[in-house]
């Protein structure tokens, strides 16, 4: 019986660990994005920087769409991203987790995503989500970046607080009734609609089923400081 209990609790703790791990989604190909099938768009392309591959997109016509909803079923969640903004127009939506009707395969209107706001060389964070009970935009004009160099970007739910940050520092937070999301599909450089293009480049996100803490965050790798 005490063996049973050990090896109880050791398959716990390692799911525990397995559910804290994420989905990691490192943006170094074009057809295979965390081993899901990725379809393109335009001609984004793969870039070379000081810390391996990204993808780099023009902010008109390039996008990649890829067939996972990667935090479908997910009460609490982070979704975090490494990404460098290149200017392009005022509103850019480049990270988009969009549900799928089962019956119809078509887009439910449930959704989470990143987008960004750039005004006179500069831009801010529009984290949202929306679905059964909920619709959160979460954006502060105020609290402005540079164009150019790479970013951290991450947006949490703990199953009270729905919160935003960017290099790790709270943006904005609200109460929210959040519901788990269905499966669906992810576009990455545009809308899941195709407006709203992005003109930058993503190397790495990260989508994890619990609410972390920014030290637990990804970290910016040295070749992209």
């Amino acid at each position: 019986m005490r063996l049973f209990s050990l090896l109880a609790a050791f398959a716990l703790l390692a799911g525990c660990a397995s559910a804290q791990s994420g989905t990691v989604w490192r943006f170094d190909r074009l057809d295979h994005i965390g081993g899901v099938a990725t379809h393109s768009e335009g001609k984004p392309h793969v870039i070379a920087t000081g810390a391996g591959p990204a993808v780099q997109f023009d902010g008109i016509g390039d996008a990649l769409f890829i067939d996972a909803h990667p935090l479908a079923g997910a009460a609490t969640f982070t979704a975090e991203a490494i990404f460098r903004p290149e200017g392009g127009p005022f509103e850019q939506r480049w990270l988009h987790l969009a549900e799928i009707d089962p019956k119809t395969g078509a887009d439910t209107g449930t959704r989470s995503l990143f987008e960004i706001r750039v005004v006179d060389g500069r831009w801010y964070l529009d984290a949202f989500t929306n679905g059964p009970g909920y619709n959160s935009a979460m954006m502060v004009p105020e609290k402005t970046f540079p164009i150019g160099p790479w970013y951290r970007v991450a947006m949490t739910y703990d199953g009270k607080v729905f919160r935003s940050y960017v290099d790790g520092v709270l943006q904005s937070e609200v109460p929210i009734a959040f519901q788990p999301q269905g499966p669906g599909h992810t576009s990455v450089g545009v809308r899941i609609n195709k407006v709203n293009w992005f003109k930058g480049s993503v190397y790495e996100a990260r989508f994890t089923p619990a609410a972390l803490t920014p030290d637990a965050f990804l970290t910016l790798p040295d070749g992209l400081k």
